[in-house]
């Protein structure tokens, strides 16, 4: 966070489907929460996640260092090092 607290922000989705808001409360019904109880988890839960791209932009860092490997050496220095 920033240097001032965040006040909360109230968002209104407009056009929803009514099959799609039927679908919405029935799953808020079975988790014994309200439509809106439902959706702030899943939006809280969603946030929290990492962007699609940011994801694949980690994965290919990660896969980058990978290919770069360890050589022998060091692996069996290190294993060496610790028997001592």
């Amino acid at each position: 966070m920033g240097k001032y607290p965040v006040m909360p922000v109230q968002t209104t989705v407009g056009n929803v489907p009514g099959e799609v808001r039927e679908e919405l409360t029935g799953c808020a019904t079975r988790q014994r929460q309200s439509t809106q109880g439902s959706l702030r988890g899943d939006r809280d839960e969603t946030a929290a996640q990492p962007s699609l791209s940011a994801w694949l932009e980690e994965v290919g860092e990660r896969s980058e260092v990978a290919r770069r490997g360890v050589p022998a050496s060091v692996i069996l220095e290190a294993r060496d090092a610790d028997r001592k």
